[in-house]
């Protein structure tokens, strides 16, 4: 079986909800956030997941993360990888795309990056190392991250520029199974938050 990559989003924070670009500050879940974290924790222990027995587990080290993974159930699996570290902004941390628009109104961060932060040449190449990880050997993986590095890796996945991360948004404790169709890198399961809904 051709390995295929399980992305989960981590849950809600207070930034996440304000649409706060949140890079490297580490902020913690909101209540609703680790609600979110058990929710999916209890889908992925049920059919068709089962646990993922032998699916090998990381997770970047930022709190919400970390968080995110331990209250899904599979912290004691997961290592620790700065490689899933969400994009860091630079002098845009903390603003919301409206406030850097006021300066600069036809910024897209997807064609234009950040200034005094990662350039998307750096972002891609992070994608591109979690993808040539998550294809190393006959097994499925399993990640939890942050919006922007996993919609980076969901375009390099699928050969794409990193500018088509612009077309694939994530919801917070959201799933995602990227794999193959035809022998082809492919999405088979985007955004989905079918296990926070009631």
């Amino acid at each position: 079986m051709a390995p295929r990559i399980l992305l989960a989003r981590h849950g809600r924070t207070q930034w996440s909800v304000q649409g706060n670009h949140t890079g490297r500050t580490d902020i913690p879940l909101l209540d609703s956030g680790r609600e979110g974290a058990e929710l999916l924790g209890a889908r992925l222990r049920g059919a068709p997941w089962s646990g993922l027995p032998g699916v090998e587990v990381r997770t970047s080290p930022l709190v919400r993360a970390a968080e995110t993974c331990a209250l899904a159930g599979f912290g004691e699996r997961a290592e620790p990888w700065d490689a899933l570290m969400e994009w860091d902004y630079g002098a845009y941390e903390g603003l919301t795309p409206e406030q850097i628009r006021a300066d600069r109104p036809d910024w897209l961060i997807w064609r234009d990056g950040v200034p005094d932060g990662e350039s998307t040449a750096q972002v891609a190449a992070r994608a591109d190392e979690i993808v040539a990880w998550a294809r190393s050997a006959d097994r499925d993986v399993l990640v939890f991250a942050h919006g922007h590095i996993l919609r980076a890796l969901g375009a390099r996945w699928l050969g794409e520029d990193l500018s088509f991360g612009a077309r694939i948004r994530l919801e917070p404790t959201s799933l995602s199974v990227l794999g193959w169709a035809y022998g082809m890198p492919a999405v088979e399961r985007w955004n989905d938050t079918g296990h926070l809904e009631r």
